[in-house]
């Protein structure tokens, strides 16, 4: 049986007035990685997605990834997308859900769904750095 690291990534995406910001934290072992940014006219479900997307393209070998986020669109989005493929009708934000999934591919990849504002450590830095890379246009 394959030996897979495991990664633990909490993601959240935030948009004011079509500024966005998006943040990620991976963990590995005693290893934590803070990463965020941002986008000018976009949307919250697009900063979700780049933080999912940002996050797993940072991981340089397949690993076990326990994907944590308080965005159901995601969450649900990640076991629903082929269905919507298989409809035939348009994906919003598909250029982004057809990267998503091709990430997601490589690992072996648990989404989690996590309410935000509720005092999940990890969940509330990523609120945090999302908003800051929203204010200050961090890039």
């Amino acid at each position: 049986m394959e030996s897979l690291p495991v990664v633990t990534i909490y993601t959240d995406g935030s948009c004011k007035h079509g500024y966005g910001g998006w943040a990620s934290v991976l963990i590995c072992g005693t290893y934590q990685c803070n990463l965020c940014g941002s986008a000018l006219h976009t949307t919250s479900n697009r900063m979700e997605l780049t933080a999912a997307i940002e996050a797993l393209k940072r991981l340089n070998t397949r690993c076990i990834v326990h994907l944590y986020s308080d965005s159901e669109y995601v969450v649900l989005g990640i076991h629903r997308y082929n269905k919507w493929l298989r409809s035939g009708k348009s994906i919003p934000n598909n250029d982004l859900w057809e990267e998503l999934m091709n990430l997601i591919a490589i690992h072996k990849v648990i989404p989690n769904w996590v309410k935000g504002h509720n005092g999940t450590a990890f969940n509330e830095v990523c609120d945090s750095l999302a908003g800051y890379a929203r204010e200050n246009r961090i890039m």
